[in-house]
């Protein structure tokens, strides 16, 4: 659930922003990218730092090299992130984004349903931590590729 804290924080923050005159923030759609890109660079810090380890735990069993998808997609959320601030590189960055929220989602699956521990706590249960994966989805989507934002 911290994800979400620090996405809405930043969401709101940068809005704030925009209201006070940063023309670059001046909607809800770019305040959303700039929330998840903050979002999406916390939650991939915890990929190359002392949560590293709990990460690798989250893996299924099934799912080949856990390490190096662990490296992978810390690597590609931070990707994501700085693509969704370019307006050059936003469509692609969404699309990457929500394709890898997607192929997390055994991850997601496996530590609710086995009840693997992060951070020394239990983790977050199944529907709140899919309703959570489906709203950064459904935020991807609308700040970066519905299009009523297209020109923002």
């Amino acid at each position: 659930m911290i994800p979400l804290i620090v996405l809405s924080g930043a969401i709101l923050l940068a809005r704030a922003t925009g209201r006070f005159g940063v023309h670059a923030l001046d909607s809800w759609a770019a305040a959303t990218r700039v929330g998840l890109a903050v979002m999406f660079w916390f939650t991939a810090a915890a990929h190359f730092n002392f949560m590293r380890e709990d990460l690798i735990r989250m893996v299924p069993p099934w799912v080949p090299y856990p390490e190096f998808m662990v490296t992978f997609t810390g690597v590609a959320e931070i990707a994501g992130g700085i693509g969704l601030l370019n307006p050059a590189t936003r469509v692609p960055a969404a699309i990457g984004l929500i394709l890898l929220l997607l192929a997390v989602l055994p991850a997601n699956l496996h530590t609710a349903m086995a009840g693997v521990p992060f951070g020394g706590q239990s983790p977050t249960p199944l529907v709140p931590r899919i309703l959570l994966q489906l709203l950064f989805i459904a935020l991807v989507w609308r700040s970066a590729l519905a299009r009523a934002n297209k020109n923002d």
